[in-house]
């Protein structure tokens, strides 16, 4: 017996979306999550909104592990939380514009290790600071610590630039430099 071709169609949709679920799922590992929470992130991709118990019954898993998963989509921006009104269950939507996802994303850890790295530099500049203005300290120590001084110096550099790189991509500014649509060729 051979498929109708709404049969077959609605084959080949289904076998899309399971393309697009696995590779989601396999690449998800760049955002910090598991393949599993990746298969959740991608089935919701492709519904407009989900409940737990309906990821629960797609997925096959717990609900306290879709619960995890969604909390952990939702710290990282791919996932939110709608209001539906006269209902107790929350419901949940994927965002499903990639570019928000990535500047979500990468622009909240790029500024966590912007702001990381300048605390440290700053209380390592003050320490260093002290031992070199300390006349009872050695020339030798002195100088390491100069040196050492010089060096988390010149790493600010990257951080003021990666501050603008991240203010670039949440003003879009960086789109007019690498546009979102190409133009054609």
């Amino acid at each position: 017996m051979t498929l109708s071709n709404n049969d077959q169609a609605l084959h080949n949709i289904e076998e899309a979306e399971g393309e697009i679920i696995n590779a989601i799922a396999e690449t998800m590992d760049v955002y910090g999550v598991t393949p599993s929470i990746g298969r959740l992130y991608a089935t919701m991709y492709f519904r407009d909104q989900m409940t737990l118990d309906e990821m629960r019954d797609e997925l096959g898993l717990s609900k306290p592990s879709m619960s995890t998963g969604v909390r952990k989509l939702q710290d990282i921006d791919m996932v939110k939380k709608v209001y539906q009104r006269g209902s107790r269950k929350h419901v949940y939507q994927a965002e499903k514009d990639f570019f928000n996802t990535f500047i979500g994303f990468f622009c909240q850890m790029w500024e966590r290790e912007i702001n990381t790295n300048t605390v440290a530099i700053q209380r390592s500049k003050d320490l260093l600071q002290k031992v070199i203005d300390d006349e009872a300290v050695s020339s030798i120590i002195k100088k390491d610590a100069t040196e050492k001084l010089h060096q988390i110096e010149g790493s600010m550099q990257y951080y003021e630039w990666l501050n603008n790189l991240v203010k670039s991509i949440r003003n879009e500014e960086i789109y007019n430099f690498i546009p979102k649509h190409p133009p054609q060729k």
